[in-house]
């Protein structure tokens, strides 16, 4: 072989190596500008996500949200923000005030025993009943509940006043009420599963819509205002002519058809 070609060789080996270290070269710039395209995403997508959780941390709850709510007044309610809650005859010349929470053990006790007959006399005329709803079980304990099912009873006034008292019974009920440390009227589906106990209230979409979009929500934060603005300290407290109406020798409510009957008629009689 020529020193010629043999010069000639050695030059095109240099130039292939060349070539093939520029080709690997450019393929090591292009491997590393994707992964810090990919490690870009990764930050941008993980300080998204921080941000979305941050935001979503800092978004008011429902029920923050709805204390600057407009106030949607359920029907048959008076007064300002709907918050005269009247049930029974108009020539009734007397009102029995009703305080409860809807969460409250007692609450339920005392419904249990009194409420048909406190029904009963409401459809006799025998007197009006006011009810005023509080949510300080839910304060207590940063439960919803109290709140959830009140926003579900003005759903049930906008029905009727019928539909009021029975779904206030049913929630009350010994099969329903829960205990006052499970919060499950703070669950719809819960509230509508109650409410299927009563006929004005089962399948009925309207009810339904309100209870699952919260439409009383503001109103039920008015409601427990009036409460809060009550004076009234505990529940259940009964009151006529702005008197508290008690068991015979004691501070509490009746917590017995015969205590109530008694006591009630008392009250009657001024």
């Amino acid at each position: 072989m020529s020193a010629r070609n043999s010069r000639a060789n050695k030059a095109a080996a240099r130039e292939r190596l060349r070539l093939e270290r520029e080709r690997q070269a450019k393929k090591d710039r292009i491997r590393r500008q994707l992964v810090v395209a990919a490690s870009t995403v990764a930050v941008l997508a993980a300080a998204g996500g921080i941000g979305y959780a941050v935001m979503q941390a800092n978004k008011p709850s429902a029920w923050e949200a709805a204390k600057d709510a407009k106030v949607v007044e359920p029907r048959n309610t008076e007064g300002e923000n709907g918050t005269t809650v009247v049930v029974g005859k108009p020539a009734a010349e007397k009102t029995l005030e009703v305080y409860e929470d809807s969460r409250c053990p007692v609450c339920a006790t005392f419904e249990q025993a009194v409420g048909e007959t406190m029904k009963k006399d409401v459809d006799a005329g025998k007197y009006k009943l006011r009810y005023v709803g509080a949510t300080f079980i839910d304060n207590s304990d940063n439960g919803e509940g109290s709140k959830n099912a009140l926003s579900a009873l003005g759903a049930a006034l906008d029905v009727s006043p019928e539909a009021f008292l029975d779904f206030k019974a049913a929630l009350y009920s010994e099969k329903f009420h829960p205990a006052e440390s499970e919060d499950k009227f703070a669950e719809d589906a819960y509230l509508l599963e109650v409410a299927d106990s009563v006929d004005a209230l089962k399948n009925n979409a309207e009810f339904r819509k309100n209870v699952e979009n919260g439409t009383f929500d503001a109103w039920a934060l008015k409601m427990s205002e009036t409460f809060d603005d009550s004076g009234v300290t505990g529940t259940p407290t009964l009151r006529m002519d702005g008197k508290k109406v008690v068991a015979e020798g004691s501070e509490n409510a009746p917590m017995t058809a015969e205590q109530f009957n008694a006591a009630v008629d008392k009250a009657l009689k001024g």
